[in-house]
């Protein structure tokens, strides 16, 4: 009772932009369920179930080996199951498999995970129905760039890398990204990763002139750099990736460190009610719990304007925005989200806030 009370709170406050009375849709949830990912599968099934608890959809839950000897079988469960949409998809390897069958059958998928753009090349190319309600690989060195330049542009800058594939590619596109608009960093480095200290690093960072610093590192690594940095008494300002929105390590984050990731939904307006019904439940609204119960909340919505317009629930999914948790969801031409997840927080009293709720940020 309490469940429902709380969540028709919720879709009362976004009626105006979503009816609520959006059908109930019968939904695959491709995820593992057991092996080193049951974990993150949990996390989907949790989210899929808890909103269509409330809306009369079914939730099919179709196990994911993230294997490509189990391919076949995954194609013929997905489509026994009857399923008029498919979510979920930890691993690249079971949309390569499913895909194809989906496309033939006019079933659409949403990723929650996903990232890679060459999947979405051949997406595209062979005009499968498949979506991406997590960003795309290119949409976080964007949203850095787009930080940089509107935050930094008559600031020294420093771009570090810490020498992992990921880091030094993310690095690289920033710093591609600025010299086309004529952004040139002071300094440059790789730097050597899970160090006790890099007291060095940022000796040579202070030479340099630079004030103001993008880290490709990972969390660990960055709170040291801002820890060294504070010990020598350097005014440095951090910003890093989504790789920063991790738990601490042996140092904790500094206070003022900013990241380009995305935003804890339970801990927005729309999203703390959900969250909080979902632990008096007993589940925690972690990892892809949230994204899920979303994703589930955009294909009620959509089969509800499909049946309006009498048209396939693929198209229905191209004609957004629908209303969630995590924002207004629309769907671009490229199958990806219309605006970027992403945005720009700063570590504060033990989380992630938006710059926006913070003050003299710089």
């Amino acid at each position: 009772m309490l469940r429902s009370i709380v969540l028709g709170f919720i879709v009362a406050g976004m009626a105006q932009a979503a009816p609520a009375s959006a059908a109930g849709v019968k939904v695959a949830v491709v995820a593992p369920v057991e092996g080193p990912f049951a974990l993150l599968g949990k996390q989907i099934i949790d989210g899929a179930s808890f909103q269509a608890g409330d809306r009369g959809s079914e939730v099919v839950v179709i196990p994911e080996t993230c294997e490509a000897a189990g391919a076949e079988a995954l194609t013929k469960a997905l489509l026994a199951a009857g399923a008029e949409a498919a979510i979920g998809f930890l691993c690249t390897e079971s949309l390569d498999a499913v895909l194809p069958a989906l496309a033939e059958a006019n079933v659409p998928a949403l990723t929650l995970s996903v990232r890679s753009d060459i999947l979405m090349e051949d997406v595209l190319k062979k005009n499968w129905p498949f979506f991406r309600l997590a960003p795309s690989g290119k949409a976080e060195p964007a949203a850095i760039v787009a930080a940089i330049t509107s935050r930094w542009k008559d600031k020294p800058i420093a771009l570090i890398d810490d020498g992992t594939i990921h880091s030094r590619e993310l690095v690289e596109s920033v710093r591609t990204a600025l010299a086309e608009i004529g952004m040139t960093p002071v300094f440059t480095d790789t730097y050597r990763p899970a160090q006790e200290q890099q007291i060095n690093l940022v000796r040579r960072l202070v030479k340099s002139g630079a004030t103001h610093v993008f880290t490709g590192g990972d969390r660990q690594d960055t709170a040291v750099i801002a820890r060294d940095a504070q010990e020598e008494g350097a005014d440095l300002t951090l910003l890093g990736g989504d790789t920063l929105n991790a738990a601490d390590v042996t140092v904790p984050l500094a206070d003022g460190v900013l990241a380009l990731t995305l935003p804890d939904a339970a801990q927005s307006p729309e999203g703390k009610p959900v969250a909080d019904a979902m632990r008096a439940a007993g589940f925690e609204p972690e990892g892809y719990v949230l994204p899920a119960f979303s994703a589930m909340a955009v294909l009620e919505q959509a089969k509800d304007q499909a049946e309006k317009d009498d048209k396939p629930l693929t198209d229905a999914l191209l004609k957004g925005p629908y209303q969630t948790i995590l924002g207004p969801i629309a769907f671009n031409a490229g199958h990806e989200r219309g605006d970027t997840p992403y945005r720009l927080m700063q570590w504060q009293s033990g989380r992630f806030v938006p710059v926006a709720d913070t003050v003299g940020t710089p």
